[in-house]
């Protein structure tokens, strides 16, 4: 990671990284099996991610640090009457604040803690013709607040000489309470809105890695193995501070919505070769399960399970400044679900991420 990737870097005085990542997801086309009316395609989506580390230097045998960083979030956009039922916009952002200290015990072992301060905000907008027979038609616009909900972090680095490194890292699971206004609306039997203050907690969940880098000479390959407990996403309960009277708006928005997510792998290898004392080369390759399982699939979040690739370089300009560039794809397989609600096949699911960083020794 880039904050381990910091850690390494670091001797004596203050080091600084900043990364801007641009992201890009492509286009997920939607085949129905039953209709061609129901079939769709969802809007491709851009971002600019910035995120920021800092390490202390050391004092007696402490480190202090700290991070801003995006673990999870961004969101999906469909236009096609069908599919937008269900997902016209969902957007979910959370930035993650993360004081840290460690700890050397001796040269073969540290031990490091810290707070993690998860900023969410959450937008939810879907609707339409829910019965072609009677035309009824329904719609939700919930739009929320920044809130801030807390977790913790940890971390064993074990190093039995001086070509291996071993490390275990624990992030905690934080439940996200995230509230705003609700505005649900539906034409039968006769046109009515309903306004009222919602919220929802969504899970951001624990994440156990295992790691263990070894170097031969210039070069330097690392293996790791994480674990997400998505398994504490049981449902999506959106509670209305108001009773919802309207008997159509009542059937559709009031119940909670069952996801039960499972928890999930990934396996992780990179490799980073250094050429000369100015360039570093490095590529890394992943594969990562998803969560969703089919009966709860739907189209705010058509999941699939993953394939990374990625390529980059870090440039040392002098002693204090180090630039990098980084390129990851991220292939996402086919899905064909059959549960009712969505019935037919998600294809060219896909992720461009690119990365530039500037490191700063002072």
């Amino acid at each position: 990671s880039a904050a381990s990737d910091v850690y390494k870097r670091q001797d004596e005085g203050w080091l600084t990284e900043v990364d801007l990542t641009w992201i890009h997801l492509a286009s997920i086309s939607y085949e129905d099996f039953r209709s061609p009316l129901l079939s769709g395609e969802s809007e491709t989506e851009n971002f600019l991610l910035p995120t920021f580390f800092l390490v202390s230097p050391e004092y007696r045998n402490f480190r202090f640090g700290f991070s801003v960083t995006a673990p999870f979030g961004l969101q999906k956009r469909w236009n096609d009457p069908y599919p937008a039922t269900f997902a016209k916009k969902f957007s979910l952002q959370v930035i993650e604040l993360n004081p840290t200290v460690s700890y050397e015990f001796n040269k073969y072992v540290s031990i490091g803690g810290g707070v993690r301060a998860l900023v969410a905000k959450a937008i939810a907008r879907n609707g339409g013709v829910i019965d072609t027979s009677t035309g009824i038609v329904v719609s939700r616009d919930l739009e929320g607040d920044w809130e801030v909900d807390w977790g913790y972090n940890l971390a064993l680095a074990v190093k039995p000489n001086d070509d291996l490194n071993l490390s275990v890292t624990y992030r905690s699971n934080v439940d996200m309470g995230l509230t705003g206004d609700a505005t649900l609306q539906t034409n039968y039997p006769s046109p009515f809105v309903f306004e009222s203050p919602g919220n929802v907690t969504l899970p951001a969940p624990a994440v156990l890695a295992i790691s263990g880098a070894y170097t031969w000479d210039r070069l330097t390959v690392e293996l790791t193995w994480d674990r997400t407990f998505w398994s504490e996403y049981e449902a999506l309960d959106i509670r209305y501070s108001d009773p919802i009277m309207q008997p159509v708006l009542a059937s559709v928005f009031g119940p909670p919505v069952p996801k039960n997510w499972e928890d999930t792998d990934a396996f992780r290898i990179s490799a980073s070769y250094q050429f000369n004392d100015a360039f570093t080369g490095m590529a890394g390759f992943a594969i990562d399960d998803n969560p969703v399982p089919e009966e709860h699939l739907s189209f705010e979040l058509p999941d699939s399970n993953a394939w990374l690739y990625s390529i980059g370089g870090r440039y040392k300009v002098n002693e204090k400044m180090e630039l990098g560039l980084a390129f990851l794809y991220d292939y996402k397989e086919s899905r064909t679900v059959t549960n009712g609600q969505v019935m037919g096949e998600f294809t060219d699911a896909a992720a461009i991420l690119v990365t530039g960083g500037l490191s700063y020794k002072f």
